[in-house]
């Protein structure tokens, strides 16, 4: 019973045509591209940042580089080839949260700009599903159109 809620929430789309599903597609990789981007040019900086890094949610600024890497470098993988696409979107949303919320809301909107971007993208994604050309597609049609 909650193995069938699970899989109906990872993999529940509405049917989008091969036009929604190509604009969608080319939206994962654009921006899941520049997403990644960031988390590489974290990755780059580990050493020397990782202490300094903020800690918003009082786990330690190790940790929470580690959390951010996370979601800017393997979710967004995740996303761009639309492998459980909805599961890597939680952590891309919630650091985007926090970048806009927390880390930057004192700052001008021009400085929260890319977060507040990001973060519309990312639930507006959310809400469409992967499209038809994503892995989780393969994934629906194995564990839920077998039955």
């Amino acid at each position: 019973m909650y193995k069938e809620k699970i899989l109906k929430f990872l993999f529940h789309e509405p049917e989008a045509s091969a036009t929604k599903s190509i604009i969608i597609l080319l939206a994962r990789i654009i921006f899941g591209f520049l997403f990644l981007n960031h988390g590489i040019a974290k990755w780059h900086t580990f050493i020397d940042s990782s202490d300094m890094f903020p800690d918003p949610i009082g786990v330690g600024a190790t940790l929470s580089m580690w959390l951010v890497l996370f979601a800017e470098i393997i979710c967004s993988l995740g996303f761009m080839i639309g492998a459980l696409f909805r599961l890597c979107l939680v952590p891309m949303i919630f650091t985007m949260c926090v970048a806009f919320f927390i880390i930057h809301a004192g700052d001008p909107l021009t400085v929260k700009e890319p977060s507040l971007m990001y973060l519309t993208i990312f639930v507006l994604l959310y809400i469409t599903g992967p499209g038809k050309y994503s892995i989780d597609r393969i994934l629906k049609s194995i564990y839920l159109d077998t039955k």
